[in-house]
């Protein structure tokens, strides 16, 4: 079992008695959610899916690897309508669009690009401190994961750190945070090598749900199992609907969560 999902499975398994505080009381379990599936979508088997955003009826969604990419996907039978290559120098990572704008991060370049969302003509660039690696925004902010137990958030103009969170489960800090997806005031994020999308309270970082996703694909025959692990996430305000898939995945799925239990 990888690390993280380790860490789960131990954060979910109560104390013992005997290490227990005799006057603190129990820690609250964290609701864990199961899915269904409302429907498969094709997705392209090349993308190594590092950001996904539904947007105008489509999707934007960021790969890595070399040539890294940024495309516009059609989301009914996954043609890549519209592909930006990034410079062989970068490997690409999260995405997310704010108003008329696509940003993009890199992993260790330090570096992000602003795009046209409908044309994905290059618009600029900017710069952060240490690895990026998911993106999304809320209605004031950036927030950025860059592997470590944290949230950072940024301006949405002058693209500054202005702040950050710990990440942490029943309050111990976990890592590996990776695509983001802002839905109805929480993060969802990835844990990445993991099958397990995390619910985070962006004002405290306090993880309040794990949503169980490893029955959604457990056919990963022809695969590469280190790396074709969930990764994406995308959500229809509109349509309260939830896309999900994997780096390398040929499926694409819409699923409704259930539970918790």
């Amino acid at each position: 079992m990888r690390a993280a999902a380790l860490l789960i499975a131990l954060l979910l398994t109560p104390l013992p008695a005997a290490a227990q505080s005799a006057t603190a009381p129990a820690a609250t379990p964290v609701p864990v959610y199961g899915f269904e599936v409302v429907r498969v979508y094709p997705h392209d088997p090349a993308a190594f899916t590092q950001g996904l955003v539904f947007r105008d009826g489509e999707l934007l969604e960021s790969t890595g690897r070399y040539p890294s990419t940024v495309r516009r996907v059609r989301l009914e039978d996954g043609v890549v309508l519209q592909k930006r290559e990034l410079d062989e120098a970068y490997f690409g990572e999260g995405l997310t669009a704010v108003g008329d704008r696509v940003l993009t991060l890199t992993w260790k370049g330090g570096k992000g690009f602003i795009w046209d969302p409908e044309t994905l003509e290059p618009e600029g660039e900017f710069t952060y401190a240490g690895e990026g690696w998911g993106l999304t925004h809320d209605t004031t902010r950036l927030i950025l994961s860059d592997g470590t137990a944290a949230l950072r958030f940024l301006d949405p103009v002058t693209l500054q750190e202005t702040g950050r969170v710990p990440v942490t489960l029943r309050g111990r800090p976990v890592s590996q945070i990776n695509e983001l997806e802002w839905i109805e005031g929480e993060v969802f994020a990835n844990l990445w090598q993991t099958d397990y999308i995390v619910r985070i309270d962006p004002a405290t970082g306090t993880i309040t749900g794990i949503i169980d996703l490893t029955e959604l694909m457990p056919d990963r025959s022809g695969l590469d199992p280190t790396d074709a692990v969930l990764n994406g996430i995308a959500w229809d305000p509109e349509g309260r609907r939830l896309f999900v898939t994997g780096k390398n995945w040929p499926k694409l799925f819409e699923i409704r969560l259930t539970g918790p239990r």
